[in-house]
């Protein structure tokens, strides 16, 4: 990933916080047939002195955990807010105009080497596990033993778990770091109008990383 020094986001504790708010990843590995790509939320266990592991699980009808032997090199990039950036937002606009459009966004790649598991009780305490991460703060939190047995017993066998040890772990942070503290004040102020959630959370993003590079 090209990351101007600008760009980089490398604190562990911060790239782990932003793959905690944003499970779903998009897993990528190298085949015999091609490039395959898969869409799956995950979950980050940190370890000791490194950047942890990746859980999560396929359904057994996905041919990735054929295709894709244990050991094998992954990829999990995981997509933050992102927000398209007018030029009208610059108040040097006006003054020059030299200015262009462009694209702010966050995202964490993390690279490691895959290991499948097909153990059922392994398999369970990853899905619960799961659920009971997202299903936290809501009313009525639903746990996988409000199914009937047989049932999550045949969900189980319907599927197949996997672990990535984490040998990397890299962040880029494109969020105006490299205009003018008037510049990323515009542009917060402009996103800040904008109704949607999504902007209004990358106006805070804009205005943290203005903070940590002093402007």
């Amino acid at each position: 990933m090209y990351a101007p020094s600008h760009f980089d986001e490398s604190r562990t504790a911060v790239l782990s916080d932003f793959v905690e708010q944003h499970p779903l990843a998009v897993l990528v590995a190298a085949t015999a047939n091609g490039i395959q790509a898969n869409h799956l939320p995950l979950m980050l266990e940190p370890g000791d002195g490194g950047h942890g592991k990746l859980k999560g699980h396929v359904a057994k009808a996905n041919s990735m955990w054929k295709d894709v032997p244990s050991g094998s090199e992954v990829l999990a990039i995981f997509q933050g807010p992102s927000q398209y950036i007018s030029p009208n937002w610059y108040p040097s606009k006006p003054e020059h105009g030299r200015v262009v459009p462009t694209w702010n966004y966050a995202v964490v790649h993390a690279r490691g080497t895959v290991t499948w598991n097909h153990d059922k009780s392994w398999l369970r305490a990853l899905v619960e596990s799961l659920t009971d991460r997202h299903e936290r703060g809501h009313a009525s939190p639903w746990h996988v033993s409000d199914a009937p047995e047989e049932f999550i017993q045949q969900m189980l066998a319907a599927i197949v778990g996997f672990e990535i040890s984490i040998t990397s772990m890299t962040g880029k942070w494109k969020l105006s770091q490299n205009r003018a503290p008037a510049e990323r004040a515009g542009v917060v102020a402009a996103l800040l109008t904008q109704p949607d959630a999504g902007s209004q959370e990358m106006a805070v993003l804009v205005e943290q990383a203005g903070k940590r590079n002093g402007g």
